[in-house]
């Protein structure tokens, strides 16, 4: 029997995402959305794909959640799209109320399902989420790290006209200005990233990194990054549900670890069949904690703005 996964939305993010996983065949996909005839369409186009790519996933487009009944994954990407100028936390009090109906419905329908957020900001929907749900920790994740991991190895195998296989890096704390790339322990092919490049070098491409979906919101003028958020948050799916065991940068409910408790904040954890089941700690700069500390009270913030 194959696993089933919903995505809630139809928008860029979502579709894409949904595309990905019906390509994969591995699991069946609902695709929700409140449009009508959005996700049906985009379903139906989906679906008439997949002889093309050898899949025989099942893709159903929906306006409602009795289709998503005993889903195992839930993807959220619902939530008003970032605008040029306007930051992640601009988006808070209009995303909070969507999430809360969205995860309500959800949790109604799939009592067992695992929580992969994405709707912005990030780390507040998640802890949003955990909250509506009542889930435990190990099942409500947010797709933050994988994201802004893979726009650091990006620029760094650019910068060094290398293999981005070959640049290993985790970008870890909140998703916004305030991310932590971990520079001590960044490497490309074994070898530490400042043998390789000068550290005004290195500042930048952290700086870039920082602001690298601000960088593509102005760019495409009327919309927000959705291929690279898509492939990211399905990476995290395909390491629950085939039980990989990945080590990835995420946003989960920390209780003490890193000395952060009661927040939802990124940092390497352990995916598998059972959702979050190892929070890899390691140790840091002084530098790098700070920098982590200060991420988690600015994540503090927003809580507090949702009363939550």
């Amino acid at each position: 029997m194959k696993s089933k996964v919903t995505v809630v939305g139809a928008g860029n993010v979502g579709a894409t995402c949904a595309h990905i996983l019906a390509t994969k065949g591995y699991a069946d996909v609902v695709l929700v959305d409140i449009i009508e005839g959005m996700p049906q369409g985009k379903a139906l186009d989906m679906s008439q794909s997949t002889p093309i790519v050898g899949s025989d996933a099942k893709i159903i487009g929906t306006n409602g959640y009795e289709e998503t009944a005993n889903s195992d994954i839930v993807i959220i990407t619902s939530g008003v799209p970032r605008k040029p100028g306007m930051s992640r936390d601009d988006l808070l009090l209009t995303n909070m109320k969507i999430i809360q109906e969205v995860t309500a419905q959800v949790a109604k329908q799939s009592p067992k399902c695992f929580l992969i957020m994405v709707a912005n900001p990030l780390d507040a929907m998640a802890q949003l989420a955990m909250h509506v749900s009542k889930f435990p920790r190990e099942r409500v994740m947010g797709m933050a790290g994988v994201l802004d991991t893979a726009r650091f190895r990006t620029f760094l195998a650019q910068e060094l006209n290398a293999s981005v296989e070959d640049v290993q890096a985790y970008v870890l704390g909140g998703h916004g200005d305030t991310m932590v790339p971990l520079v001590a322990s960044t490497t490309v092919g074994g070898i530490p990233i400042s043998q390789l490049l000068p550290k005004e070098r290195i500042d930048a491409i952290v700086k870039r990194t920082a602001g690298g979906g601000g960088e593509i919101v102005s760019l495409l003028k009327t919309g927000s990054a959705f291929y690279a958020p898509a492939t990211a948050a399905v990476e995290m799916a395909e390491s629950i549900l085939l039980d990989k065991k990945r080590i990835l940068p995420c946003a989960v409910c920390l209780q003490g670890e890193y000395g952060i408790k009661g927040l939802f904040v990124g940092v390497p954890v352990k995916l598998g069949a059972k959702g979050v089941e190892q929070i890899i700690e390691f140790k840091l700069t002084a530098e790098e904690d700070a920098a982590l500390k200060k991420s988690a009270a600015s994540v503090q913030e927003l809580i507090d703005v949702m009363k939550i």
